[in-house]
């Protein structure tokens, strides 16, 4: 199976990133993906803001970004995964090319801007989701929106019913002025309405914040304590970088996000110092630039209770998930842990 899907991985490569992007979600439709189903173990067995996960190991938004291949990924083997941006409505996202390899690098750098089906074709969507799964949606803003954030609540209220959690995203460098609402002031008054559009659902829905990595060490305090004071229960730690540094590729001076290889120092230093503000107050997802199971294990070992996948697929396939969740459950066996979360920030000053 994993030949074939070498081979399969080859040919994508040749084509155009966007291309191959649709080719993977429709081979996920088509169920002709690695499918080991669900993979659990004593020690992977983990609670993430109260949700019951068979493993940490997810899948990160952006992959499945309009929830059209979710029977698919819910055998996959993730422990939870998350869709969208998913943004009130309808929007193409930015021009065409918007999707970059930096192979070279084991990187990747998009400009997409929220380019989605809108919360209406979502949420039908989502309504009909596999009851097996641990799914979660990436809240957005349209670009032409008056009021940015009102469009997080407004989708939260529009699909919270069919989710586990969501995941509001302040930190997407590809739309304009979005990342200044991870300002002290307006990120509150943005948090203050998702959570009490949350507390209106008929189902309790866990309210995360995903971060940029780019941010200082003052914005970082400033954030930690807005996420503790409004009551979010998780911070995802990180989003794409703006820097380029070290950079080989020749697409390295492209506009947009980098993730990948490039960004797993600075996204894992990141949630260490995250982890260091909450002092343990607040669950973290690490994500960026994980491509194997030594990676997932730093950054839980850093601080996080759960990490997300998604440059590496590019470069590793699906049946990547299912190496870094089976590696995870040795290096825990290895290191004497019971349960990964008893690894949690067992190593985090190494990254302060």
């Amino acid at each position: 199976m994993k030949a074939l899907e070498a081979l399969g991985m080859k040919a994508l490569r040749s084509l155009d990133p966007e291309v191959a992007h649709g080719l993977a979600i429709k081979a996920l439709q088509m169920g002709a993906a690695p499918a080991p189903g669900k993979i659990t173990s004593p020690r992977l067995a983990t609670k993430l803001a109260g949700i019951v996960l068979s493993n940490p190991v997810g899948l990160a938004a952006g992959f499945d970004k309009n929830a059209t291949a979710l029977n698919g990924l819910a055998k996959a083997g993730f422990g939870f995964f998350e869709v969208g941006a998913a943004t009130p409505k309808p929007q193409p996202g930015n021009p065409k090319p918007r999707l970059f390899r930096l192979s070279e690098d084991g990187a990747a750098i998009n400009r997409f801007g929220f380019n989605n089906d809108g919360m209406d074709a979502i949420g039908v969507r989502l309504a009909k989701r596999p009851s097996s799964a641990v799914i979660g949606l990436n809240l957005g803003a349209n670009k032409d929106s008056e009021d940015r954030a009102a469009d997080f609540a407004k989708v939260l209220a529009h699909c919270g019913a069919h989710l586990d959690f969501a995941t509001v995203n302040v930190s997407s460098p590809n739309t304009e002025k979005l990342r200044d609402l991870q300002g002290k002031s307006a990120l509150t008054a943005l948090l203050q309405g998702v959570v009490e559009t949350r507390n209106d659902l008929e189902k309790s829905v866990p309210v995360f914040l995903k971060i940029a990595p780019d941010l200082t060490d003052q914005e970082l305090g400033e954030i930690a304590e807005v996420a503790v004071e409004t009551g979010i229960d998780g911070i995802i730690t990180t989003n794409t970088t703006l820097s380029r540094e070290g950079l080989k590729s020749a697409y390295r001076g492209e506009a947009g996000g980098l993730s990948g290889k490039p960004l797993f120092v600075k996204s894992t230093k990141v949630l260490a110092r995250v982890s260091q503000l909450t002092e343990g107050r607040i669950p973290l997802v690490g994500v960026g630039g994980i491509s194997n199971a030594d990676e997932a294990y730093a950054k839980i070992c850093a601080g996080a209770s759960a990490v997300q996948l998604y440059t590496a697929l590019v470069y590793g396939g699906l049946s990547l998930a299912e190496d870094v969740i089976r590696g995870l459950d040795r290096l825990l066996e290895h290191d004497g842990f019971d349960n990964v979360a008893d690894a949690v920030g067992s190593k985090r000053e190494d990254w302060l």
